[in-house]
């Protein structure tokens, strides 16, 4: 089987890369013969937890914010057509372009069709019209469709009139540690997002200023590209003594241990479904201040902490989670039970499994 539409294994990069880290050794163990294809230069073919028996294939593309996805993807694409697995897991709707290619040659198709990104900020107006064209070919040509959540789900069936599964994302509970980077347990607040406005990044920016006159702040993230948000991420941690800015972190183990020791984390998602960095931040246990979402509600169920999107709400909840333990621990309760109810990475793996082998069973040709 082949996997299209990531970085690559292993790579550390986002969401798409932490599943495709998880299921393609889950999948190798269980005797599928299993291929990621990737770009140059964004996998650990070193990384000493890297599968031997999944094959890692690089293609050729342009590497920039606007192309990279449809080009990777034609070219990872047309080289899974040429090697006709039986099935294809493909990540994100921009790939539904060249799903006819794999279905002329015999590919079944499990397409991961992300969050809905035609209601991303961060795109134009003409990516946006890519992602709705791209979600069209999606639910005509692939064989099935996964949701990540299931408001996700809703929308695909009032949209485009397809339905698909539910396979949400995994977090890894980890052994108790020591707190990282001479941090104090349960004294700092931890943010980790992409640098992008959806991610309510801007107003947890501005509210830092004021949280860090009583409280240790520590960022984990960055754009990627550069740009405002970074530059002002870095005068914070010019300025302001309490803030640490840590940019992307690609060490789980250093992650998961500033997940684990958080007074409080904030996570500012608003789109995109259920976010890969919200259930890992559940499996270790982090007190979570959520904005209030459709999604995030869906993850933290009625028992979570939730904030409307404005500098002086979130200055507010964040300082009322750090100042109360009686919170940080309701909190930290109801995120690890959660976690192990729906979002381990053995159900998700599972439930993947299953549907891939459906699909490979039931191919004509």
């Amino acid at each position: 089987m082949a996997i299209i539409g990531t970085r690559g294994y292993p790579s550390y990069y986002g969401g798409f890369e932490t599943a495709v880290r998880r299921l393609a050794p889950y999948l190798a163990e269980r005797n599928w013969d299993v291929t990621v294809y990737g770009r140059p230069g964004t996998t650990k073919p070193n990384d000493p937890q890297r599968d031997p028996r999944v094959q890692s294939v690089v293609t050729r593309g342009i590497e920039s914010r606007s192309l990279s996805t449809l080009t990777f993807g034609l070219t990872a694409s047309a080289a899974a057509a040429a090697s006709r697995p039986s099935v294809a897991l493909v990540m994100n709707v921009a790939n539904g372009f060249y799903l006819p290619l794999l279905k002329a040659r015999g590919v079944a198709t499990l397409v991961n069709v992300d969050g809905i990104e035609w209601d991303r900020e961060k795109w134009g107006r003409g990516a946006k019209a890519m992602f709705r064209a791209g979600a069209r070919m999606t639910a005509r040509f692939a064989d099935q469709l996964v949701f990540d959540a299931h408001a996700i789900g809703d929308r695909w069936r009032s949209e485009f009139h397809r339905d698909g599964i539910f396979i949400p994302y995994g977090g890894e509970a980890k052994q108790p540690t020591d707190p990282p980077l001479d941090l104090e347990s349960g004294k700092y607040i931890l943010v980790v997002a992409r640098f992008v406005p959806e991610n309510s990044v801007p107003l947890f920016l501005e509210a830092a200023k004021e949280l860090s006159n009583r409280h240790q702040i520590v960022i984990v993230g960055s754009s990627g590209y550069g740009g405002a948000l970074d530059d002002e991420a870095a005068w914070l941690q010019q300025n302001r003594t309490g803030v640490r800015w840590l940019g992307h972190v690609s060490d789980d183990d250093l992650l998961f241990s500033l997940l684990e020791h958080a007074g409080a984390y904030f996570h500012g998602h608003s789109v995109g479904g259920t976010n890969p960095a919200l259930v890992q931040a559940m499996a270790c246990g982090a007190p979570v201040v959520a904005r209030d979402t459709v999604y995030n509600r869906e993850v933290l169920g009625p028992r979570g902490q939730f904030v409307q999107p404005n500098v002086r709400a979130i200055v507010r909840s964040l300082d009322e989670m750090m100042s109360s333990k009686a919170l940080r621990d309701e909190a930290r309760s109801n995120a690890q039970q959660r976690s192990a109810e729906e979002y381990t990475w053995d159900l998700v793996c599972s439930r993947y499994e299953a549907e891939l082998e459906r699909l490979s069973d039931a191919r004509t040709f």
